[in-house]
C-alpha cells in the first residue's frame, strides 16, 4: 500500500483509509462482526488509517469502541481519528446541537479514549464548526490536549477558509475532512489555501455514499434508518441521471480491467498528493476491492472521459437544505 503525508506536522498514513461511520449508523442496521472483519482485512492489505467519531455511538461510545476492539492487536500500527462537537446528552431533541465549549472536548477526548483503549488520540477533529464557540478557543482546546500528549493532531471538518486560517495560526491543522467525490466537487475552492498552509485532505462519503458502487437502488427501497431514503441524489428525476453516469464511469472502468469504485478512489487519489479517501463498508471483499485502487493508474485521457460525464459533479444536492454545511 502506497502511503501518504497528511499535512506538515509529520500524520503519514495510507493511500486508502476507512471511514467506520457506516457500522453504526446511517445505512441501517449495522453487524458487528462483519465490521470488525472489514476492518482487520483492511489492516492485512495495509490499511493504516481508521476514522471514527464519538457521533457515530449516539453518545454511547459503540463505534469507537468497536473500532478499538477491531485493531487491539495492531494498534501501534494504525493511525486512529476520531471527532467531537456535539452535545448528544439528550437525544430526544436530535443530534444536530454543536457543542465545541472546551470543556465538552476536553470530556469527549477522555470519553473517546476510554471507548478506544488508547493512550492517544492520532488525529482529533472539530466535527462541525460551531458558531457560538471562536474557533480560536477550539484550536487552543486542542493544543492543550497536544501538550498534555492526549492528541497527535489536530484536524478540521467541514470548515471554511476563514475558520481554517484562523485555527491553524492557534495551532496547525493537519488535516481537512469534507465530502469529495466524483458526484461532489465544492470543496475544491479551498484545494489553494490547504496547499498554501500545507494541510492535508481527507474526502469522506468518497464513493457517493455508495452511489458511485453501482449498487444504488431508489429511495425507499432502503431499510427505514437508512440515509439513503431522503439523500436528494436518490429522489426521482436526479436518480436516474446518476445512474446513467455511474453506468457510463462502469464501463470505462470494464475497459481498465477495474471496478466503478476503484476508477472513482483513483480519481480522488490523482486530484492531489495529499488526499486520502476514507471509504466504508461492511464487506471484507469491498475493502479489498477499496484498498485496490491505490494501484490504479489513470492515463490523461481517462481524466478527460471522466470529466466529460460528470464535468462538475453529480445530480442533486449532498445533504437536504437545512443539513448543508455552512463554511465560514
Amino acid at each position: 500500500m502506497q502511503q501518504r503525508t497528511l499535512g506538515t506536522q509529520g500524520l503519514t498514513v495510507s493511500a486508502i483509509g476507512y471511514g467506520s461511520m457506516g457500522l453504526t449508523m446511517a445505512y441501517g442496521p449495522g453487524d458487528e462482526e462483519a465490521g470488525i472483519s472489514a476492518i482487520r482485512r483492511a489492516h492485512e492489505l495495509g490499511v493504516t488509517f481508521f476514522d471514527t467519531a464519538e457521533l457515530y455511538g449516539f453518545g454511547t461510545g459503540s463505534n469507537e469502541i468497536l473500532v478499538g476492539k477491531a485493531v487491539k492487536d495492531f494498534r501501534d500500527e494504525v493511525v486512529l481519528a476520531t471527532k467531537f462537537g456535539f452535545d448528544l446528552s439528550d437525544l430526544s431533541q436530535g443530534f444536530g446541537r454543536l457543542n465545541s465549549r472546551p470543556d465538552n472536548i476536553r470530556k469527549v477526548a477522555d470519553n473517546s479514549l476510554r471507548y478506544l483503549g488508547v493512550d492517544q488520540i492520532d488525529v482529533f477533529y472539530q466535527h462541525r464548526v460551531d458558531p457560538d464557540v471562536p474557533i480560536e478557543d477550539v484550536a487552543g482546546t486542542v493544543k492543550e490536549l497536544i501538550d498534555a500528549g492526549k492528541v497527535k493532531y489536530f484536524g478540521l471538518s467541514e470548515a471554511g477558509p476563514e475558520t481554517i486560517r484562523k485555527a491553524h495560526a492557534v495551532q496547525p491543522v493537519s488535516v481537512l475532512q469534507t465530502e469529495y467525490s466524483l458526484f461532489e466537487r465544492g470543496v475544491e475552492q479551498l484545494f489553494p489555501l490547504l496547499q498554501e498552509l500545507g494541510i492535508g485532505f481527507v474526502p469522506y462519503s468518497p464513493l457517493g455514499r455508495g452511489f458511485i458502487t453501482g449498487t444504488a437502488k431508489p429511495a425507499g427501497q432502503y431499510d427505514a434508518t437508512d440515509m439513503r431514503n431522503s439523500d436528494p441524489r436518490w429522489q426521482p428525476g436526479n436518480f436516474e441521471k446518476n445512474v446513467e453516469a455511474v453506468d457510463r464511469l462502469g464501463r470505462l472502468a470494464t475497459a481498465k480491467g477495474i471496478t466503478v469504485s476503484q476508477l472513482a478512489l483513483a480519481w480522488l487519489l490523482a486530484q492531489g498528493d495529499q488526499i486520502v479517501p476514507i471509504p466504508g463498508t461492511r464487506s471484507a471483499a469491498r475493502m479489498e476491492e477499496n484498498a485496490r485502487a491505490a494501484d490504479v493508474a489513470l492515463t490523461e485521457a481517462d481524466l478527460a472521459a471522466i470529466r466529460e460525464i460528470l464535468p462538475t459533479g453529480g445530480f442533486g444536492a449532498r445533504y437536504a437544505e437545512e443539513h448543508v454545511p455552512n463554511w465560514v
